[in-house]
């Protein structure tokens, strides 16, 4: 790790905390929040999630003022050199449910790859973190995914949104059934995706999802063993795309399941 990198994972770790901590207050008085749809019903917004997002802006704006920030509720874009993604509160609804499934999630791309990766889960207490070749840990232990887990008798979480094609993720949950797995879903991508590198999940998929859900999480998966399906980061970044992330022996399987369900 090149002390560029070395620096901005020691800030983005410091960070989740902060911003977990700040998030954290908000959950327990989460009946007093403003909350405003989005996109339709299931993409909402509330002053939590845009005073998280504020407070790390500010800080990475002090400490690293030629980084660029791409945030889920302020936008930006990527830039040359180091970009910030991130995620204030993944998984809002489940946060406003009263649910323990949501968290803080901030990535570190250099323009060619993703360098850095904190994920945060206050209420379970959990801090997920990788380094683009210094491996994966879950509360500064290493993680490593079981090479030999396939899909049969193990749970898969598929994400789905209002971006998605509701009939093919229903295709998708039925030749994941058929094939002898089990489909989850918490309400955050990010954090699914990080339960992947820890073994808890076989594998993750989700028609579409945006930088700031997925960046993180499949460097994760990657540096505990696991399979990443190829992307392309500046789509990435611009737009979303697919993800697929899996252990060795369930991702040849999952891929297999997602096409069965094509149109």
């Amino acid at each position: 790790m090149t002390d560029a990198i070395h620096a901005r994972h020691a800030l983005a770790l410091t960070l989740a905390q902060e911003a977990g901590a700040l998030a954290l207050a908000h959950f327990t008085h989460r009946d007093a929040l403003e909350v405003e749809t989005k996109a339709n019903p299931q993409d909402v917004v509330s002053r939590a999630d845009r005073e998280v997002e504020d407070m790390i802006r500010a800080r990475l704006a002090q400490a690293f003022p030629g980084d660029a920030i791409l945030g889920e509720e302020g936008g930006g874009a990527a830039g040359d050199g180091f970009t910030w993604v991130i995620d204030p509160i993944d998984g809002t609804m489940p946060f406003l449910s009263g649910l323990p499934h949501w968290c803080v999630a901030i990535a570190v791309t250099d323009g060619r790859a993703t360098v850095s990766a904190v994920t945060h889960a206050p209420v379970m207490a959990e801090t997920y973190d990788a380094v683009l070749g210094g491996g994966a840990r879950l509360n500064g232990v290493a993680l490593h995914v079981d090479p030999a887990q396939g899909l049969a008798g193990r749970m898969t979480a598929i994400g789905g949104s209002h971006r998605a094609e509701l009939a093919h993720i229903g295709a998708v949950i039925a030749a994941l059934l058929q094939a002898g797995g089990m489909f989850y879903r918490n309400g955050s991508g990010a954090l699914m995706l990080a339960q992947v590198a820890a073994g808890r999940l076989a594998g993750y998929y989700e028609p579409h999802m945006n930088a700031w859900d997925c960046l993180g999480g499949m460097l994760m998966v990657a540096e505990a063993g696991g399979g990443v399906a190829p992307f392309d980061l500046a789509q990435m970044l611009s737009v979303g795309a697919p993800v697929l992330a899996a252990a060795p022996a369930a991702l040849g399987p999952l891929q297999q399941v997602v096409a069965q369900a094509q149109p």
